[in-house]
């Protein structure tokens, strides 16, 4: 039965604290066979008075922001064609690859590629997953794209997986798989 104590500042909110105990439990369960109800998590808040590191007093740092959440919103604005609101979320470093292209790095690089793929398209999310590898958050979203061909006919129900690399709280990269391909050559 593992037992995770953390020492934190005071200041996190009730769903910050959620994430970390969240996200505790799941690097114990990454090594030890044990299953969610067995992992204890425990968090011990100390008022900023009450810590100093460098004989400085100091005050948390913000939590980050929830980087499933953060590529859901962007899929959400791409969708919309809210390219203004997607771009916001996009590291200066920024690049996508999608199947059989090179790299892209800005957004009317994919809509330019797109048209002659598709009018539009949407996205039907079936997961979000995320895990932190050294300073790199990656996601991947995976599901279902409906939509419609360049000569009107719908589509739908065709599978994708998205995998997101997120810095600093935003997107560095995005790299897409689907079957669009197999579909439209049946």
């Amino acid at each position: 039965m593992p037992i995770v104590e953390v020492h934190i500042l005071e200041g996190y909110t009730s769903e910050d604290k959620s994430r970390l105990t969240a996200a505790l439990t799941d690097a114990v369960r990454f090594v030890v066979p044990a299953a969610d109800e067995a992992i204890t998590v425990m968090l011990n808040e100390y008022p900023g008075d009450a810590y100093a590191r460098g004989g400085q007093q100091r005050q948390p740092a913000p939590a980050r922001p929830d980087p499933g959440a953060l590529v859901v919103t962007y899929l959400k604005a791409m969708e919309d064609r809210d390219l203004d609101a997607a771009s916001t979320m996009l590291h200066p470093d920024f690049q996508m690859i999608f199947p059989d292209t090179q790299p892209m790095t800005t957004l009317t690089e994919l809509i330019d590629w797109a048209k002659g793929r598709y009018r539009y398209v949407r996205k039907t999310n079936d997961a979000v997953e995320a895990l932190q590898t050294g300073g790199t958050t990656v996601v991947y979203v995976r599901g279902a794209l409906a939509g419609e061909w360049p000569d009107g006919r719908p589509f739908q129900d065709i599978r994708f997986v998205d995998r997101f690399e997120v810095r600093d709280g935003m997107i560095v990269r995005q790299d897409v798989w689907n079957d669009i391909a197999e579909v439209r050559g049946s």
